[in-house]
């Protein structure tokens, strides 16, 4: 069980200032395509997906209530790190309630190295809320979610999230923008 220290602060599109969020990140923060996708278009050598973590663990607060979970339920936590040849682009924590990982959405447990996105784009049945987007910064609680490659000269590190449902049943994803990837 963790304990966070402080969780991040979501908002949706219309509770941000477009003033707040850096101009050559907005087009990927409220892109609705998927982001898989976008970086293997975008990166000029090698998409790869390392797994940080994989495994059953209570999610944070604010996960729980994205998800309509019940308080002190087990989720399958899915941590990873989307890079660009060797270069760390997105942090991604993918949160599944037990319920979703039923019948069809078994696969979902055994990702390995493969990237969800394309898992998720692929199923017809899927469709996906409305995105939210946070400022990450030092004082959050990055250290508990494995996040690592943290840059001190960054102030602010944004990242986006939303509920993603396939045959009904929901799922949150949470991208974090690393300092170095292509919108820097």
């Amino acid at each position: 069980m963790s304990h966070f220290s402080r969780e991040p602060r979501w908002r949706f599109q219309h509770q941000v200032r477009k003033t707040e969020i850096p101009s050559n990140i907005t087009h990927w923060l409220f892109d609705s395509g998927s982001l898989t996708s976008r970086i293997i278009a975008a990166c000029p050598g090698r998409f790869r997906v390392e797994v940080v973590s994989q495994g059953w663990q209570l999610p944070m607060r604010n996960e729980v209530l994205r998800l309509k979970m019940r308080r002190g339920r087990l989720a399958l936590v899915r941590q990873v790190y989307l890079y660009c040849d060797d270069t760390p682009w997105v942090f991604a924590r993918t949160v599944i309630p037990r319920t979703t990982l039923t019948g069809r959405r078994k696969y979902l447990r055994r990702l390995g190295n493969k990237p969800l996105g394309a898992a998720l784009f692929a199923d017809p049945s899927m469709h996906r809320a409305k995105l939210e987007v946070a400022c990450f910064s030092n004082r959050d609680g990055l250290s508990d979610m494995n996040f690592r490659h943290r840059s001190a000269r960054d102030d602010c590190v944004w990242g986006r999230r939303s509920v993603f449902y396939v045959g009904g049943k929901p799922l949150l994803v949470a991208e974090i923008f690393l300092p170095d990837s292509v919108q820097a």
